[in-house]
């Protein structure tokens, strides 16, 4: 479902009311643990915005008097008054053929690593990392056979029970660090520690794919799923400005240019 974000009005202690009904602080409170974010104000935000559009929606279908729990009467609500029609076929290939390269089949790579765990504020065991993972690539040079046996001593990863084995890594698959280290690697045993948030990894790369483009006929199904979601959210973001202007919302304000997030 589609997120509309908020803007809190300026004082920020102003009380936050949907029609007559108020949202309070301990019902805020209670819904942030829901929400993770960097910051306690992120949270809050998060948790504000969940509220208040449960509760437009809740409204709204209690005005049309559909029954059943707040769940199954949003649910109910959103199907009769938001219709999303199809996208046909001739839709469908102008936007794959102007979006050729989201639909290929991605680069990837077959990994194996062995993960020498060390905290990223304790540099005492970064070090000691640091120096374990070169003597174990001293021996995985001289002896490559041994790869499987030193995961299954060494790695603090749970892979170590299959050898240290990744299988066939697409960008974007694995932690942000080594991700992008890894898509500038040649092929085989990388002679130095690879450092992570996790602690260090020994990496080899046993093969390569390349990004292969695909037939339309192939992610026909796919391309369809995106401009359905695509105008879901478009509907969705309308419709909820619009039941903000109808019922009264105090205390922030929808921001009609947030289209890409999604509502919680």
């Amino acid at each position: 479902m589609q997120q509309i974000a908020i803007e809190t009005l300026p004082g920020g202690g102003a009380p936050i009311r949907v029609g007559e009904v108020a949202i309070d602080e301990a019902e805020i409170a209670r819904e942030m643990q829901h929400h993770p974010a960097d910051s306690a104000d992120g949270a809050r935000e998060a948790a504000v915005r969940a509220l208040v559009v449960r509760e437009l929606l809740r409204q709204r279908a209690q005005v049309l008097g559909l029954e059943g729990d707040d769940e199954a009467a949003v649910a109910a609500l959103l199907e009769q008054e938001l219709p999303i029609p199809e996208p046909d076929e001739a839709d469908c290939r102008r936007y794959f053929d102007a979006h050729r390269e989201r639909f290929g089949e991605p680069a990837r790579l077959s990994v194996r690593h062995i993960l020498l765990a060390a905290a990223p504020d304790d540099a005492e065991a970064r070090d000691a990392g640091y120096r374990r993972g070169m003597a174990l690539i001293a021996e995985l040079e001289e002896h490559p056979e041994r790869f499987t046996d030193l995961a299954r001593r060494h790695s603090a990863c749970p892979s170590k029970e299959s050898g240290g084995e990744l299988g066939w890594l697409a960008p974007g698959q694995t932690v942000a660090e080594l991700d992008r280290a890894l898509q500038t690697l040649p092929e085989g045993l990388h002679d130095r520690p690879l450092a992570s948030r996790y602690g260090w990894h020994l990496v080899c790369i046993d093969a390569r794919r390349d990004a292969r483009p695909q037939p339309f006929e192939a992610v026909a199904e796919r391309v369809r799923h995106t401009l359905c979601e695509q105008a879901s959210r478009r509907a969705l973001r309308h419709y909820l400005l619009a039941l903000e202007a109808e019922i009264g919302v105090t205390g922030f304000r929808l921001d009609d240019d947030a289209e890409g997030a999604l509502m919680q």
